[in-house]
């Protein structure tokens, strides 16, 4: 018997299903990738104190690593919502000591609804300690201005530049979601050598609450079956542009993107791809 890769994501649970952790493990059970977990913390707004975030403990972070790797193993890792500079330091130390390659850093630092997922001070952790140790970071657009010291970016040709000073900051790979610009939905991919742009239709909803989550969760789903950086990008750009053609919400809050897409309707628009040699 043929065995699944194993991914594991290390991120916030979010209580309402459409992201982190909930969204992680829907996508890599839709790409046949054995999914595990670890909950960095839990997000759900109490209904008294306001409080949104609530940080899991350094043992039970360790503890939750631990079996996991005791028990399966990994062939990839993604990172995403570590909130504070201990956690993120800790990651950093745990894919270094396991010695984990293929790894994917979406630097969660501010979500859909511009909600503030990272503190100010972990920046530095984050930029110093585990963005070196990825293969790949997928930042969204406010996360890259963020990262480049607040630069404005609105237009693709910023994003192109962005994607090239970012790369210094020791990824091989950045990949920049392009999603917040206007027009179609493009996304900006650099190998320090490759510029690729991945164009996709904007599909008219509000419904896109974990959409970045899913894309990075499919990157890493799509690298541990074996495609290369660039052809992970593009499959993962396919399979959440479909889950977010068939969005949906219960209610009057922002829903999720829906993870069974591709397999229920099969697949969604056509994505361009276009790479450009840099000199």
């Amino acid at each position: 018997m043929e065995y699944p890769p194993r991914v594991v994501t290390i991120a916030g649970s979010a209580a309402g299903g459409s992201a982190g952790i909930q969204a992680d493990l829907k996508t890599f059970q839709e790409l046949d990738v054995y999914g595990m977990s670890v909950i960095s913390a839990i997000v759900g707004k109490h209904p008294s104190t306001g409080r949104n975030v609530h940080v899991q403990t350094i043992e039970a972070i360790e503890a939750q690593f631990a079996t996991l790797m005791r028990q399966v193993g990994a062939d990839a890792l993604k990172t995403g919502m570590l909130f504070t500079k201990e956690v993120i330091k800790l990651t950093a130390r745990l894919i270094e000591e396991y010695d984990i390659t293929s790894v994917v850093v979406d630097p969660v630092m501010i979500g859909k609804m511009d909600s503030k997922l990272l503190k100010d001070d972990a920046i530095d952790a984050l930029v110093d300690r585990l963005i070196p140790c990825a293969k790949i970071i997928t930042p969204n657009v406010p996360e890259a201005s963020l990262l480049l010291g607040g630069r404005k970016l609105d237009t693709v040709d910023e994003l192109k530049q962005a994607a090239v000073d970012l790369h210094a900051l020791g990824a091989p790979s950045v990949l920049i979601k392009g999603g917040r610009l206007k027009g179609p939905a493009i996304d900006v991919l650099y190998d320090g050598e490759d510029l690729t742009t991945l164009t996709a239709p904007r599909i008219d909803t509000v419904n896109t609450s974990g959409a970045g989550c899913t894309y990075s969760a499919a990157v890493a789903a799509y690298m541990a079956k074996g495609k290369s950086v660039k052809e992970a990008v593009r499959s993962a750009k396919e399979f959440v542009t479909a889950a977010i053609e068939h969005s949906f919400s219960y209610t009057d809050v922002v829903g999720p993107t829906y993870h069974a897409a591709v397999r229920k309707y099969g697949p969604g628009p056509a994505i361009q791809v276009e790479t450009v040699r840099l000199d």
